[in-house]
This record gives C-alpha cells, structure tokens and sequence, in this order.
C-alpha cells in the first residue's frame, strides 16, 4: 500500500483537481438547477461510480489504451459530450417537469438519476488521463500488487468526488427551491440548467 506521505500528497491533489470547474461539477449544478436536489444527489452517486469503473478499468491497463490512443480518447469524448448535450437538449424541451415535479406530480426515478450520472461519469476521458498521469505516482512498487493499489486510490478519490459534488448540488438545489416560490421562474430555471449542460457538452467537444 502506499505510504503516509504519499496518501497525503493523493488526497491533496485529488482535492484541488475536484474542486476545479469540470465536467462533473457543472453536470452536477446543472442537474439540481434542473431536476432539483434530491436527483441532484441520485446523480452525484452515479457520477461516483462511473469514475470508480473508471479507476478499475486504469487499474487492468485499460486506461493506458485510451490515453495512448488518439481515435479511443475522441470516440470517448464524443460520447459523453454528445450524452450531455442532448440531457440539455431534453432539459430544456422538458423544462415544465421541474416544476410538476416539485409539486410533487412526478415520482422520482431513482435508477434514471442513477444511470444518467454513471454514463456522464464513466464517459468523461479527461479523468481516465488524469488516474493513468497521476495515480502510478503514488503507488509504491516494492510493495506489489500496483494495480491494487491504483484501485484502492481511485476509489479514495471518487468517494471524494461525491462528497463535494453533493455539497455543490446541495447549494444549487436550494437556489432552485427559492426561484420555485414562483412557478414560472422555475420554469426559466429549468431551461438555464439545460442551456449549462448543453454549453458543458460543448465545452468537452471543444477541449483537445
């Protein structure tokens, strides 16, 4: 296993490159702008597991592939780019269901949350080459067993990832609960919330 100092020097930099304004952090305020909090959050934990699956896969040598392939890391970011964007799309087509759901007309669908954070988060290449660049450093090989120790750090680091995506999405959800005072702002809000992620997806799209 890795040693004290190196755990230190994980969990801060895990730390600094989750707080930076990325993918998953927009996705996530843009779904509590959208949804509210309590999808907010169902998302944030798949969102959590996509990145886990992630952090396995670079475990098994898999993320090396993606990150030393140019035509593997574009079909993935284009995948999950597109997968945003067309969640923006739909949010913002669908944008009256913010408000009936917070009216408590629609039953919350778990799995669907769930799902939709997952691919957003197993979709996203630029962490893929964040554990194959940063992970392997923190490892110590006369201990064995790498790949065991780059899953234990990965999964360190997306229990990390949902904690302070879930204090964001808290934030977010209780800005949405005061614009909802009045219906027709929520539903205002709730095309906001798609128009974020559809400029989100841009955004992965645009990035080399």
């Amino acid at each position: 296993m890795p040693t004290s100092n190196q755990w230190i020097a994980f969990l801060i930099a895990s730390i600094l490159f989750i707080q930076v304004p990325g993918p998953s952090l927009l996705f996530t305020i843009g779904r509590a702008l959208t949804v509210g909090r309590r999808e907010a959050l169902l998302s944030v934990v798949g969102n959590g597991l996509g990145i886990t699956t992630q952090v396995l896969l670079v475990a098994v040598g898999l993320g090396a592939v993606v990150a030393a392939s140019a035509t593997a890391y574009t079909v993935v970011k284009i995948a999950g780019a597109g997968y945003v964007i067309w969640l923006g799309i739909q949010a913002i087509r669908d944008r009256a269901a913010a408000r009936v759901a917070l009216e408590g007309q629609m039953a919350s669908k778990r799995g669907h949350a769930l799902r939709i954070g997952f691919v957003v988060g197993v979709t996203n290449p630029k962490t893929i080459l964040f554990f194959v660049a940063f992970l392997p450093q923190f490892t110590r090989a006369s201990a064995g067993h790498v790949g065991a120790q780059m899953a234990v750090l990965g999964v360190a680091f997306g229990v990390m990832a949902i904690c302070s995506d879930s204090v964001w999405a808290l934030v977010a959800g209780k800005a949405r609960e005061w614009f909802a005072r009045h219906p027709r702002r929520l539903d205002h809000l709730g095309a906001t919330g798609g128009s974020m992620m559809i400029g989100l997806g841009v955004t992965m799209l645009a990035r080399e």
